[in-house]
């Protein structure tokens, strides 16, 4: 992996970290309310996976967010 795409999962974690702290929700809570595991959650906010198209459309609907506001910093 390169330094860019480690740089863009890095950014997007670090984006749905913020996002959810501002919820006030934990990753576990997150993580049930995206259908997603709690696990897999940590993994995507510390930069460790690359997120599917699937999965950053559940994110964005549990946000109630556009997905293009998951890019924004």
């Amino acid at each position: 992996m390169n330094a860019v795409e480690n740089n863009i999962k890095k950014k997007f974690g670090a984006r749905v970290r913020t996002l959810r702290t501002e919820k006030g929700w934990s990753q576990e809570d997150f993580a049930f309310e995206c259908g997603l595991h709690r696990t897999y959650i940590g993994a995507v906010e510390r930069g460790e996976r690359n997120v599917s198209l699937e999965n950053i459309k559940k994110i964005a609907d549990t946000f109630k967010i556009d997905i293009a506001e998951l890019f924004r910093s």
